[in-house]
């Protein structure tokens, strides 16, 4: 597997190794004893599979006092994929990472616990996966808005479907107001 590193600490970009014929492909998509030469030795403990239809952004989201650490991929269609740094005392608070994971180029993201992560969907649908490190609980939720000016993703999308809890969440700023998350 080829491992991208990225600006945010921690944060990777990963490409399996993907065999295909005629018949279609086959590849890994975790093996403890590889992953773990590349940092990500953290047991996951539940996973997760979404699905959502063009124009839905899923985010920005993160755990309080448990963050989870997610091992994201999408196996249909095609996402923008974003991880942010949301913590007050580190030299890449307000930074993002984004990326483009598809069914077609087989990308993992690797999100470190202690990031706010989010996807938008740019396919008519699209599949995602996330093997987290935690367990979720839903009392514990925070987040950070989706278009906080302070981080200004550049989002490929300009007016997203959103939850209503996700229309709510806090900014950058209020997050640091507030000492963190």
């Amino acid at each position: 597997m080829n491992v991208i590193e990225t600006k945010l600490p921690g944060v990777l970009i990963i490409e399996p190794k993907v065999f295909g014929d005629h018949r279609g492909f086959f590849k890994e998509t975790y093996q403890a004893e590889r992953y773990a030469e590349v940092g990500i030795t953290l047991p996951f403990v539940q996973d997760n599979h979404s699905r959502s239809q063009k124009g839905v952004l899923r985010g920005l989201h993160l755990q309080k006092t448990r963050p989870q650490g997610k091992l994201v991929s999408c196996s249909r269609g095609i996402v923008y994929d974003v991880a942010v740094d949301v913590n007050p005392q580190s030299e890449t608070f307000g930074q993002y990472v984004g990326v483009e994971l598809t069914e077609d180029n087989h990308r993992q993201l690797w999100i470190p616990p202690g990031y706010a992560h989010g996807f938008c969907v740019l396919s008519d649908v699209a599949d995602f996966q996330y093997k987290c490190t935690d367990l979720y609980f839903p009392e514990d939720e925070g987040g950070l808005i989706w278009n906080d000016p302070e981080v200004a993703i550049d989002w490929p999308i300009d007016q997203p479907a959103l939850s209503d809890k996700d229309q709510k969440l806090p900014t950058l700023a209020q997050i640091r107001a507030n000492g963190g998350v």
